[in-house]
């Protein structure tokens, strides 16, 4: 069954089969530096392919590929190949550069906004008890995982802030409903 007619295929000699299309899908989302929204994987094939039909050789994919080193996700800003966790060890021999280590008050912060965003710095004091630097918030909002989304209708007109499509992405969530629920981090 071909999944792009000949009529409406920018080529008409060559009608995508979904092994063809899956193939293709598979290619750019190798060859991709970011992940891929569904929008974006339809241009592929001149929008002929609908969201459905995508969302299930997708699908298909990913299963094909859980059995290998790399596994296909779907995050919040589209899907992406990732190396599985059990694999970084070897990976990090070969780039021993370590990831920026993030201080007490960063992390911190970091939960408060992202489970009960969107919240002022005044927010985040209250709940830590202590006063928030400047640079704590900074350091968040340059790594791309916090940004502000508005301003809270009080004197002074306080930033609120939320956690960004980037911040989901890095952590591999598709949305904030699949943050651990607090209980679950409680020791």
């Amino acid at each position: 069954m071909n999944l792009v007619t000949p009529e409406s295929n920018r080529y008409p000699e060559a009608a995508i089969a979904p092994a063809e299309a899956k193939r293709v899908l598979e290619a750019v989302l190798l060859s991709a530096r970011q992940a891929l929204p569904l929008s974006e994987l339809r241009k592929l094939f001149a929008e002929q392919i609908g969201n459905e039909i995508l969302q299930q050789l997708l699908e298909e994919l990913r299963a094909e590929w859980a059995s290998r080193p790399l596994e296909l996700l779907a995050v919040a800003s589209g899907w992406r190949f990732r190396t599985r966790g059990e694999y970084l060890p070897y990976l990090e021999r070969l780039n021993p550069e370590k990831p920026p280590r993030y201080s007490r008050a960063v992390l911190e912060t970091l939960a408060i906004i992202a489970y009960r965003q969107p919240v002022t710095r005044g927010d985040i004091e209250d709940i830590r008890g202590v006063t928030v630097a400047s640079q704590v918030i900074r350091v968040l909002e340059e790594r791309g995982w916090v940004d502000v989304v508005g301003h809270r209708d009080t004197p002074g007109r306080p930033a609120l802030l939320a956690t960004t499509r980037k911040f989901l992405d890095d952590l591999g969530l598709r949305s904030l409903a699949e943050l651990p629920s607090l209980a679950d981090c409680q020791p």
